[in-house]
């Protein structure tokens, strides 16, 4: 006997994720949901009963019989990106749907979304979303897309073909073959992308088969039922009245019951009895549900609410053993304690600090932070505390950051840092996060580099321009082109062609105004004391900055920092 498979539904924020769902429940979370994005991770059942409805004779004419028991859909905030779903050694997932507006193509979460399932090594299918906007689609309620499509016009088929095979070229580049799901031969090899639209539910029909039919043909062992103890996930914890706190869980192994003892990971193991089993009614999303029925005993795969006494402490995304059998509790919380370590980074090495709300988004994150090049001293669930703020503020100027993914920052850990000089970057989307560290961080090095250099001489060349000798000595002034580099007061220069010392530049003027430094290509006046005009320097002389090893290895530390010109000038130096 199998089990309804996991199926998480995730992509780019708006591109119609809840959407898409509600017009498989026949519900209206998506209008409840604050500015109409996924604010929780929500779980509903579609019973077989209800795919059967809804597909109708289109499984007869693909020679698709269901099956699996129904389907279990997690519906992902698409700034958390899959985040949460996770259990020990992979996803919670069996499959995903990766939701696609056919009219925008893959944007920046949905390849944040592609990395995870790539990490997680998830199956998924594409729905490519809002058919109905395509030009000239002829619209028909409830349709299949398969039935639908022979009915429209050459114009509207070929925008169509056009945005599909856009999706194909972007998944192509990350390593993805992909097609239409209707012209697939061997779906082991290429991802099926599913037109659909939530507005007239042409192609849902043709997704949950296509899903259902993916999930039986290639994952049945991975569906197969077990009669062990119970294995979930921690998606959410609530306050309700009545019941105290309790947590949302999607169970997706074995069998849980009331009065079960249950070990949840975190930074303390929490322990605790099973005192009601809830579960939502079918096609109702569990994050959203007020309404809950009562039941003694749930086999995976559900999504189920927990009560019981001290979860107050628990966090999401950790995980959950069941157990019936006291004596086994030690030993689960070894288990759980080695899923969550597994996670955490600490270390002595230089790099920055990651604090995330979940384990399963510390995990996401620290994964794409590595993918990006992105050194950590140390990842962990939980808010930012003033302990974490002293234990960076020695580091690098580039890695004295602290990276805050959809967390609590501690009002003393905020203060102190402004006071240390430690930037908190804080965002609940992976990439703004990523984008604003690689910023910051690129700004802090320039500064640091530019603070450097400002320390050392810089290589310059300039030539002693004829007929421009104002005083021949104590101090010489004469006019000079810069013709590489950049020349500034207090440089020691030498004569190019013999390497003779000529003396320090001791002012630079222009048009009798004083400057601290003259770039490429301007004439300016400079006054040196040391040479005489006509002896140690002649008109039509070329001098060069006299640079010392200091100043030779600050230099080529910071090569990539320094003007094309100089570049060319540094490598004439031994």
């Amino acid at each position: 006997m199998i089990r309804q498979p996991i199926v998480a539904v995730l992509g780019h924020v708006d591109h119609g994720k809840t959407s898409l769902l509600d017009r498989i429940r026949g519900t209206a979370v998506a209008k409840t949901e604050a500015g109409g994005i996924t604010q929780h991770v929500g779980a509903s059942e579609i019973p077989a009963a209800v795919i059967k409805n809804i597909c109708g004779p289109l499984l007869e004419r693909m020679g698709v019989g269901l099956e699996i028991p129904g389907l279990l859909l997690l519906d992902t905030p698409g700034h958390e990106a899959f985040t949460t779903i996770r259990k020990r050694g992979g996803s919670i997932a069996d499959i995903a749907i990766l939701v696609v507006d056919m009219h925008e193509s893959l944007q920046q979460q949905s390849f944040e979304s592609i990395e995870i399932l790539k990490h997680y090594k998830t199956p998924f299918i594409v729905a490519a979303t809002k058919l109905d906007r395509i030009t000239g689609w002829k619209r028909s309620e409830n349709r299949p897309f398969v039935e639908n499509v022979e009915n429209q016009p050459s114009m509207a088929i070929e925008e169509l073909e056009e945005k599909i095979y856009k999706i194909v070229g972007k998944l192509s580049e990350h390593g993805f073959q992909s097609e239409r799901f209707d012209r697939i031969t061997d779906f082991s090899k290429q991802v099926a992308i599913v037109p659909v639209s939530s507005i007239t539910g042409e192609g849902v029909a043709d997704l949950l088969m296509t899903v259902a039919g993916l999930a039986q043909h290639f994952l049945k062992e991975r569906l197969e039922v077990s009669e062990k103890n119970g294995e979930g996930t921690i998606l959410e914890v609530k306050e309700i009245r009545g019941l105290g706190t309790t947590i949302d869980v999607i169970l997706y192994n074995g069998t849980i019951s009331k009065n079960d003892f249950i070990v949840i990971g975190g930074k303390e193991p929490v322990e605790t009895k099973i005192k009601a089993l809830l579960k939502p009614p079918a096609l109702k999303q569990m994050g959203l549900e007020k309404n809950f029925l009562q039941v003694d005993s749930v086999n995976a795969a559900a999504g189920i609410k927990i009560a019981a006494p001290g979860l107050e402490k628990v966090v999401a995304g950790n995980p959950l053993l069941a157990t019936q059998n006291k004596d086994e509790i030690e030993s689960l919380k070894a288990v759980v304690q080695k899923d969550v370590q597994s996670v955490e980074i600490f270390t002595e090495e230089e790099g920055l600090i990651v604090k995330a709300d979940t384990l399963g988004s510390l995990e996401a994150l620290i994964k794409i932070l590595k993918g990006a090049g992105i050194p950590i001293r140390k990842a962990e669930v939980g808010p930012v505390a003033k302990q974490d703020v002293m234990e960076i503020e020695q580091s690098i100027p580039e890695h004295r950051a602290i990276m805050v993914f959809n967390n609590e920052i501690l009002p003393d850990a905020e203060e102190y840092a402004r006071t240390q000089n430690v930037k908190i970057i804080s965002s609940n989307i992976i990439y703004r996060l990523i984008e604003e560290y690689q910023k910051w961080s690129e700004d802090v090095r320039k500064k640091s580099a530019e603070d450097r250099l400002s320390k050392v001489s810089r290589p310059c060349e300039m030539r002693v321009l004829p007929g421009f000798i104002f005083r021949d000595s104590k101090p010489a002034v004469f006019g000079v082109e810069i013709l590489s580099g950049v020349l500034k007061t207090g440089y020691s220069m030498k004569q190019k062609k013999d390497g003779k010392i000529a003396g320090v530049v001791k002012e630079l003027q222009d048009q009798g105004q004083n400057m601290q430094s003259a770039e490429k290509g301007r004439r300016v006046a400079v006054s040196m004391d040391e040479p005489t005009v006509g002896r140690q320097v002649n008109e039509g002389d070329v001098l060069v900055t006299v640079l010392n090893e200091n100043d030779l290895k600050t230099l080529r530390d910071l090569y990539a920092h320094l003007r094309d010109d100089e570049k060319i000038l540094l490598s004439n130096y031994a």
